[in-house]
């Protein structure tokens, strides 16, 4: 599956049930879509989640933890091998203009993505208020500490409608076993004092991924705001060339979208050497893949006592919202660097319409465009 699972989450759950449910019989389709359910309020990436949880409920924690590292896997170094790729044409001064029309085509990416999500989850006019101001103070203000702020004041505006949510009748008392939250909780705090302490780049690597995964609601596309925001525009560990090329880049990838975080840790340590990136890499994709496992294993096993509660369930449309918001905000902010010429909105409109109305896949698209900068450069 890591090997062959093109296409995003949406894809990814077709071939979960393809193979896990019809050809091995490990869990039946209502089980598995209950799993994605779950893993969609939670924060982290969903695919990656629900495979996670799907090796959970099979085989226990050692199990889940075996599955989410062989699934990332082979993405994780993809991403390592073309931030080191990159950092050595650069320090040998070789042409990367092959890459100028990935970099329009990511914003392309990115504005569909936002319209998906949009379209998907927005339900009311409260929730069209919540993601319009969401995308307003995400591109104005641009602070990755905001950004979990109006995550929950969304979720607040949408809670306030809760009596419209239907009433589940449920006679069992909630039960909460609260070890996981605890090693959740116990590793942001202990990451962010150790970063704080030493400076050792891998650890504040961790940190900073880390603490952006407990976060991230809806998915890869929601990751971009945050990790740009932080990483190109606070930090400078990478310009948004480059930023715009690993997000094209990773949509021609089998596994989760949520790789693309070893590529900006391994270029955030382009100096310190090969090692030094690899390091990078696998620091920041271990902190972005552990908060969202240590929360499906939390909450996995209240689910289905949780939610009953109208609150809950109504507050995850204003979450959502606001999530929608930022990547809206993420589509127009990574825009405005780019070469302001006839051919970056071309490109930018023309790989939102193939990805909105025809069916080819996004590995082709993204192909096309690396061959296009091919021939241009050969020219």
């Amino acid at each position: 599956m890591a090997l062959t699972a093109f296409g995003g989450p949406q894809a990814h759950i077709a071939l979960f049930i393809e193979r896990f449910v019809v050809k091995r019989n490990y869990l039946n389709e209502k089980e598995l879509l209950e799993l994605n359910a779950l893993c969609q309020i939670l924060p982290g990436p969903t695919s990656t989640q629900t495979i996670t949880a799907i090796g959970y409920s099979i085989g226990g924690a050692g199990l889940a933890y075996l599955t989410l590292l062989i699934w990332s896997i082979p993405a994780i170094i993809i991403m390592i091998s073309l931030a080191i790729s990159i950092s050595y044409f650069q320090s040998n001064e070789i042409d990367l203009s092959i890459f100028k029309f990935i970099q329009p085509m990511a914003v392309g990416f990115i504005a569909y993505a936002a319209f998906k999500i949009s379209f998907k989850v927005i339900e009311s006019k409260s929730g069209i208020l919540v993601m319009i101001l969401s995308a307003f103070l995400s591109f104005y203000v641009g602070s990755p500490f905001l950004f979990p702020v109006f995550l929950i004041l969304g979720g607040l505006v949408t809670a306030l409608k809760y009596e419209k949510q239907p009433i589940i009748e449920d006679n069992d008392p909630l039960k909460i076993d609260w070890r996981n939250f605890i090693l959740w909780g116990g590793v942001l705090v202990f990451a962010a004092a150790l970063g704080a302490v030493t400076k050792v780049a891998p650890v504040k690597l961790f940190e900073n991924f880390y603490r952006n995964g407990s976060l991230i609601f809806g998915g890869g596309q929601v990751l971009i705001p945050l990790i740009y925001t932080e990483f190109v525009d606070f930090k400078e560990f990478l310009t948004s060339e480059e930023f715009l090329s690993g997000y094209g880049f990773v949509q021609a990838l089998p596994g989760p979208v949520f790789s693309f975080s070893s590529f900006i840790g391994a270029l955030s340590m382009r100096e310190t050497g090969i090692m030094g990136q690899i390091v990078g890499g696998l620091s920041a994709a271990t902190g972005i893949f552990l908060p969202g496992t240590f929360l499906i294993f939390f909450v996995i096993k209240f689910w289905n006592s949780l939610k009953k509660y109208r609150i809950v369930r109504a507050s995850l449309e204003g979450i959502n919202a606001a999530s929608s918001g930022m990547v809206v905000a993420a589509a127009i902010t990574l825009y405005i660097p780019l070469e302001q010429n006839y051919i970056t909105p071309l490109i930018v409109v023309s790989t939102f319409s193939l990805l909105k109305f025809t069916k080819i896949p996004s590995p082709f698209i993204v192909i096309a465009g690396l061959v296009f900068g091919v021939l241009i450069q050969l020219l």
